[in-house]
């Protein structure tokens, strides 16, 4: 069994919204996903999927996504990404899994996990871009209600391990350094859990970035379906 982590899927199964305008590689993005994916990952194995799944904006209209997803091999510990506007309390989405027969979708939440002797842990995180910041939201309250929920999982986290001896990965959708930008309070909380792995998306069509920043003794490694070519990276 083994851990894998892909994120940035942008279904759209029930919106026209096609991502080949975002560049050559996600020209007949699904057949590579579907190959790509069930030919590295094995029923019995686990995939993060750190956000921005699906293009719906309701969870009616993110359903025959959710549902492709469901259909690929392994368990999928799903985050939230800025673009998932489907998404919905913990209570509303884990009703909708069952009532749909959803069973290989868990939520990576204000929670965390359990898997090959590793605790998985995620939020969403944040990144300064306008386009990512709500009308009349305040970025730094954003920010810092990040933080909280990364500190959240990672007590839960504890929780599951009672000897805090087991490696903590942690699964962000935005990036906590890329270039120039450091979010140093999430770095810091990083540090504080003993965290020296984490994972993340967001970032699209730059293929020259590298796979995996160090920064401050913490690996951070590039998890976007694109820059993978659509192939789930095994990270245990």
């Amino acid at each position: 069994m083994a851990i894998y982590g892909l994120s940035d899927t942008h279904l759209s199964f029930s919106v026209e919204k096609p991502m080949d305008v975002f560049g050559s590689r996600w020209k007949g993005y699904l057949p590579k996903l579907i190959y790509g994916w069930n030919l590295a990952v094995n029923p019995e194995d686990t995939v993060v999927v750190p956000g921005d799944l699906s293009w719906g904006l309701t969870l009616e209209e993110a359903a025959d996504d959710l549902r492709f997803l469901d259909s690929l091999n392994g368990t999928k510990l799903i985050g939230k990404g800025n673009h998932d506007f489907w998404w919905q309390s913990a209570r509303k989405l884990e009703l909708f899994f069952s009532a749909n027969g959803l069973t290989t979708l868990k939520l990576l939440h204000n929670n965390a996990w359990e898997a090959e002797g590793k605790v998985i842990c995620g939020t969403r995180g944040w990144f300064p871009d306008p386009k990512n910041t709500p009308a009349g939201c305040d970025a730094k309250k954003i920010a810092a209600r990040e933080v909280i929920r990364a500190e959240l999982s990672l007590k839960a986290g504890l929780a599951l391990d009672g000897t805090g001896e087991a490696e903590r990965l942690f699964f962000f959708h935005f990036p906590p350094v890329y270039r120039d930008f450091v979010f140093r309070d999430m770095i810091d909380l990083l540090h504080k859990y003993g965290v020296t792995r984490c994972f993340y998306g967001h970032i699209h069509g730059v293929y020259d970035y590298p796979a995996t920043v160090s920064f401050e003794g913490i690996d951070m490694t590039v998890l976007s379906a694109d820059y993978l070519n659509f192939k789930p990276l095994r990270i245990v």
